[in-house]
């Protein structure tokens, strides 16, 4: 089985990876939709030209599709792209989006391929745990919302990281999967990947939000 994996960088995504590595199929592309206006009603603004590199560690194909995030035209943009790759399907990482889901859906089903979508309605603690659990290094790249301040910005999740967001996730009652846009995630490494990506850059802190600034990549293997 020859798949493309739908890839911001971010946790969901490279969760969804690994699961078609470890059903045993050849993960030929990632994809990422690069968002050149304001905003997308589907995919992350932010930090994704950053999956390059996670592809050239893991030796994959990325194919970066550019995209304004106008509603109608962002999944014909990457419909368009895919259609000239050769796959058997997609995989993404959505984990509650209806609206996500079903257009990625009803776009592979005009390409005449599958799409698997294997987090979807997954518990937001078990996923979590879960990533912590299997060694995946989920590095905060920005945080926007109440409870989540400036010293959040920058860390990768461990165990009693990961049990103070749960915490603060019930007080202040955000998703603590960060769902709902309340935070944003790069993977520097995991099961996934054979090397580890590591990163210098400054914290730009508005006094509500804030993300890290990324000024210069390297890979280690």
């Amino acid at each position: 089985m020859r798949v493309a994996v739908l890839s911001s960088g971010g946790k969901d995504s490279a969760a969804a990876w690994w699961w078609a590595m470890c059903k045993g199929w050849d993960v030929t592309h990632l994809v990422t939709v690069r968002i050149t206006g304001d905003d997308s009603w589907m995919f992350q603004v932010p930090g994704t030209h950053l999956v390059e590199h996670q592809a050239k560690i893991a030796g994959v194909q990325w194919v970066e599709v550019h995209s304004e995030g106008q509603q109608e035209l962002e999944i014909t943009d990457l419909e368009n792209a895919l259609s000239q790759l050769d796959i058997d399907g997609v995989v993404s990482g959505a984990l509650r989006s209806d609206y996500q889901k079903s257009r990625i859906e009803r776009m592979a089903e005009r390409l005449q391929i599958r799409s698997w979508t294997p987090l979807w309605h997954q518990s937001s603690e078990a996923h979590m745990r879960g990533l912590i659990d299997n060694g995946f290094e989920v590095f905060i790249t920005g945080v926007s919302c109440e409870g989540l301040g400036k010293e959040w910005i920058g860390i990768t999740l461990d165990s009693s990281s990961l049990k103070k967001l749960e915490e603060l996730a019930q007080k202040f009652r955000f998703n603590v999967d960060g769902e709902g846009g309340e935070y944003e995630t790069l993977v520097t490494g995991g099961p996934h990947l054979p090397g580890n990506l590591r990163m210098t850059g400054s914290v730009n802190w508005d006094g509500i939000r804030g993300t890290f600034e990324i000024e210069s990549v390297h890979s280690i293997a």
